[in-house]
């Protein structure tokens, strides 16, 4: 019996058995089949500190590892986006966005680890039911560039009644910087003279948010 499949098997009988780097390396095996992925897989939990670290890395570090070629490139934005979405469905099963504590759920699932900032906008009916999530902007570690107009013409485009905004802090300080502020009551006046409603702008990190609507911001 191959080590690949004694793998395979320990996790059909006791899958918590496994170490991080076992699961990564059978999650690399689906992609690279003919190859050896323990090497691999131990460098990749090494050099980012956790398997949860390896599936949310940006596509640029990943592929900064030697033998993280184009094929696990491509498998890898699959698997991000799946992990993404598990994170988001307690909130896209309850769809409406009734308070600060669901969207900045939703908003740290998306975004909250990311090591660079990312600018994204919740749109939502007239009963606050969830109708999509658009990016607006990425940009570096400490800003990102977002222009009022291209936010609420994401909102014309869906027809949405209303719009969350929310954007990460990589540094892990969801205290909005005045820029943020500045931002936040020029997409709110604009939003106002087109009918429509800014309902909250969510600063995330991984573990906290900063609502405007609860500091009375907007």
């Amino acid at each position: 019996m191959g080590h690949r499949q004694r793998l395979r098997e320990k996790l059909q009988a006791e899958p918590k058995a496994l170490a991080d780097y076992e699961l990564l390396e059978l999650l690399l095996g689906q992609v690279l089949p003919r190859r050896d992925t323990k090497p691999l897989a131990k460098e990749l939990v090494g050099r980012f500190g956790s398997l949860r670290e390896v599936i949310q890395a940006t596509p640029e570090a990943l592929c900064a590892v030697n033998g993280f070629g184009e094929a696990l490139c491509g498998h890898w934005a699959l698997v991000r986006e799946v992990f993404t979405r598990v994170g988001e469905a307690p909130v896209r099963e309850r769809q409406v966005f009734s308070g600060p504590e669901v969207v900045a759920e939703a908003a740290r699932a998306r975004i909250g680890h990311l090591k660079v900032e990312e600018f994204w906008v919740a749109l939502v009916d007239n009963k606050n039911r969830l109708m999509a999530w658009e990016r607006v902007g990425r940009g570096t570690v400490d800003q990102t560039t977002v222009y009022p107009r291209e936010v609420l013409a994401l909102a014309l485009k869906h027809s949405a009644s209303g719009l969350i905004l929310a954007h990460n802090h990589p540094g892990g300080d969801p205290k909005p910087s005045q820029a943020d502020l500045d931002l936040t009551r020029r997409i709110n006046r604009s939003a106002q003279e087109l009918g429509l409603r800014v309902l909250d702008h969510l600063v995330v990190t991984e573990g906290a948010h900063f609502s405007f609507q609860d500091a009375g911001f907007l």
